[in-house]
């Protein structure tokens, strides 16, 4: 259940970011869905492998090189995906800061709402 609430939040940022951040557009929220689907399993293999191989570059920029991968994995996903596209690599690292915001600020929505005592 936990994971699936994951994935809806994930979709949901993404169709907020398609509104706030120009030249990106998702085109249904079937396609937010996939998109955040694939977002997630590529943050969960390719992420690592990625960071990983680009430490010394990560450590000389004091870990802003990772928002370049993360950038670069949203542009990968959004070429992957047909109905969620993104104009170039710049808007792909705003993006993706955006997403990774939302997606933190909703998930501690959530969290927040879970220990309330009822």
């Amino acid at each position: 259940m936990r994971l699936l609430l994951h994935w809806l939040l994930n979709a949901i940022a993404l169709v907020v970011v398609a509104y706030v951040v120009p030249g990106v557009s998702v085109h249904s929220p079937v396609v937010a869905l996939v998109a955040a689907l694939l977002l997630g399993l590529a943050n969960a293999v390719v992420r690592p492998v990625l960071v990983l191989l680009t430490l010394p570059v990560t450590i000389l920029t004091l870990g802003l090189f990772l928002l370049v991968i993360n950038g670069l994995l949203f542009w990968a996903v959004s070429g992957l995906t047909t109905g969620f596209e993104v104009q170039g690599f710049w808007t792909a690292v705003l993006a993706a800061l955006v997403y990774s915001v939302l997606t933190a600020f909703l998930w501690m929505l959530v969290r927040h709402e879970e220990r309330q005592p009822r």
